[in-house]
């Protein structure tokens, strides 16, 4: 990230909530520089964080852009554990890893973890999963810490990191498949032959060429 894109990653509030029309607080804050995005576009820093990204950038500080919506009290996730039915869209879906749980488990909502992003709840199925006012009548950055978007950010690149870790060794376990496969193929064609053979030699290749490309190599 260049430096202009990096001082602006830092004054924002770090939920990663997507409200902004980018993928993260990154991608808001490298589009703030490139001039592709503009300083209202982030409910949970409300006034104060345009305040802070104007002091940043030289522009003046305006109200929140109507699309993106309004500044108000800091979320909290709640699931309603009796209705959960496990589906794990919730811990896809949460990029922070606040939410515990495993396939046809009930999950939970670990709180000090919680950015309020909101993404959880429009994945769940069973609409199991509620929004809490958690802050009263304090809202934008009085609502929420430097400390806990320091956190919040540590959180969600560690599980950045692990995504890309888990897709890595996924990529390879695919690999060694195929390869096992090419090196077997007599076997694995069932005595197949002529063209016969050359398709089903070429389709594990595609496979093995897939997976290289996906371990980057």
């Amino acid at each position: 990230m260049k430096p202009e894109a990096a001082r602006l990653h830092a004054a924002l509030p770090q939920t990663q909530c997507t409200r902004c029309g980018y993928p993260d607080c990154a991608g808001y804050a490298e589009a703030m520089a490139a001039g592709e995005a503009d300083i209202d576009r982030c409910p949970p820093g409300g006034a104060e964080g345009i305040a802070r990204l104007a002091a940043l950038t030289g522009k003046s500080p305006r109200p929140l852009a109507a699309d993106v919506g309004t500044e108000g009290p800091r979320k909290m996730a709640v699931i309603d554990e009796a209705w959960c039915i496990g589906c794990t869209l919730c811990l896809d879906a949460c990029p922070t890893d606040a939410i515990l749980g495993g396939n046809k488990r009930m999950h939970t909502v670990i709180e000090p973890y919680c950015t309020g992003c909101e993404l959880c709840v429009p994945v769940c199925p069973v609409d199991c999963i509620a929004l809490e006012d958690s802050t009263g009548e304090r809202t934008g950055w009085a609502a929420w810490s430097q400390a806990q978007a320091d956190d919040a950010l540590a959180r969600y690149e560690a599980r950045q990191h692990r995504k890309l870790r888990e897709q890595a060794e996924h990529a390879e376990r695919m690999e060694q498949k195929a390869r096992a496969k090419l090196a077997d193929l007599p076997a694995l064609t069932h005595g197949a032959e002529g063209e016969e053979l050359a398709r089903k030699k070429a389709v594990i290749e595609a496979a093995l060429a897939r997976a290289r490309a996906k371990r980057g190599g």
